[in-house]
C-alpha cells in the first residue's frame, strides 16, 4: 500500500541554532528577485485582514508564491496580536516541490523573515545609497532588525560610523552581539535622539514597532540620505510623496501594507521596484543629492530560498519530524 506523501514539520527550536552567514543570505534573497525579475516566479499581492475588534490590535496575513529558480511553491501565513512586542506573532510557511508535487516541509517562518528581511535592507541600501556613503543608523531591535547592521557592512563594507538607536535592553544586546559576531573590530554608537541621529547619516533604517521615538521624516536625512522602511510604524505619513526618489521591493504590496505612505491625494507614487533594480533595468537613485525613501515589504520570493536554504539544512541534521498527513 503506497504511504502518501509526508511533510518535514520543523519547529522554531530545530531552527533556532542554524544560521546563514550575511553574504549567503543575501545572495540566496538577491536570486529570488532576480528569477522575479526575469519572469521565473510569481509573487501576487499579500491578502491582509485586520481583525474586527479594536481592543486585539489584530492583523492576518497571508502569502502565496512560487520561486522559479527553485522551483518551489510556497504558502505563508502570519497572525500578530497588538504590536509592541513579538510576544504574539505567530508565523509559518509551507513548501513544496514543483518539479514532484511533493511537499518539502512545514516550518516556523520567524528564523526565517529575520534573515530575509535584513539581506533585503542590505540589497536596498548597495543599490540605492549614494556614492561614497560612510554612516549609517539603525532604528529598531526587533526581530526585523537585529542582523541589519552586519548586513549593511556586508553589502558596503566602506561604511564607517554605525549607529543604533532601541528601547529593548535585550534587543540591544542582540543587536550588538550580532554584529560583533560577523565583525568583532567594529564599534556600533547607542544613540539615545533618533532626529539628531538621522541628520548626520547617509542611510537609516526603521524597523521599529509602535515608535517610541518621533516619526523619522526623510527632510531630517542630509541631501543624498536613503531612508528605508521595513514596513515600519516609525516613518512619518505621507513620505512617498516628500522623497525625490521612491524605490518598493513591491509596488502592489505598498498598497497593501504601507497606505500610509501615500501622499494627501492617496497616490502610491513608486519609481522603481528592487527586482527591475537588480536586473539592471532601472537605477536606484536619479542623482547624488536626491533624498530616496526606500519601502521595503516582504515578498514571498524571497522567503522561499532562505526557508529551503534553512529547511534542507535541519532536515540534513536530523532535525523536525516527518508526517505522513496525506497517508
Amino acid at each position: 500500500m503506497n504511504p502518501g506523501p509526508s511533510l518535514h514539520i520543523l519547529t522554531r527550536k530545530d531552527l533556532h541554532s542554524l544560521e546563514l552567514t550575511p553574504q549567503e543570505a543575501i545572495t540566496l534573497v538577491e536570486d529570488g528577485y532576480l528569477a522575479y525579475a526575469s519572469g521565473a516566479s510569481r509573487n501576487p499581492a499579500k491578502l491582509m485582514v485586520p481583525m474586527p475588534d479594536p481592543a486585539r490590535d489584530a492583523v492576518a496575513y497571508s502569502m502565496l508564491g512560487y520561486d522559479g529558480s527553485l522551483e518551489q511553491a510556497a504558502f505563508k501565513t502570519s497572525y500578530r496580536q497588538g504590536g509592541t512586542s513579538a510576544e504574539k506573532y505567530y508565523t509559518t510557511i509551507t513548501l513544496y516541490d514543483d518539479t514532484t508535487g511533493l511537499p518539502f516541509a512545514f516550518m516556523d517562518c520567524h528564523r526565517v523573515g529575520a534573515t530575509r528581511t535584513p539581506a533585503s535592507t542590505a540589497l536596498i541600501a548597495r543599490s540605492c545609497a549614494r556614492p561614497g556613503a560612510r554612516s549609517a543608523l539603525m532604528v529598531g531591535t526587533g526581530a526585523q532588525g537585529i542582523r541589519t547592521l552586519p548586513y549593511l557592512l556586508t553589502a558596503l563594507p566602506e561604511l564607517e560610523r554605525l549607529r543604533l538607536f532601541g528601547t529593548h535592553p535585550d534587543g540591544l544586546r542582540d543587536s550588538v552581539a550580532a554584529l560583533k559576531e560577523r565583525f568583532p573590530e567594529r564599534e556600533v554608537e547607542l544613540v539615545d535622539d533618533v532626529e539628531a541621529a538621522a541628520r548626520e547619516s547617509d542611510i537609516v533604517v526603521a524597523a521599529s514597532g509602535r515608535a517610541a521615538h518621533p516619526k523619522i521624516r526623510l527632510g531630517w536625512l542630509p541631501p543624498g540620505g536613503l531612508l528605508i522602511s521595513v514596513a515600519s510604524k516609525g516613518v512619518q505619513e505621507g513620505t512617498l510623496a516628500e522623497a525625490d526618489y521612491t524605490v518598493a521591493t513591491s509596488g502592489a504590496q505598498v498598497e497593501v501594507t504601507g497606505r500610509r505612505m501615500a501622499g494627501p491625494d492617496g497616490v502610491f507614487r513608486i519609481d522603481a521596484e528592487l527586482p527591475e533594480i537588480l536586473a539592471g533595468r532601472l537605477p536606484g537613485r536619479r542623482g547624488d543629492e536626491d533624498r530616496v525613501f526606500a519601502f521595503s515589504s516582504g515578498m514571498i520570493i524571497t522567503d522561499i530560498p532562505v526557508a529551503h536554504a534553512l529547511a534542507a539544512r535541519a532536515i540534513a541534521a536530523g532535525r523536525g519530524r516527518e508526517v505522513a498527513l496525506w497517508t
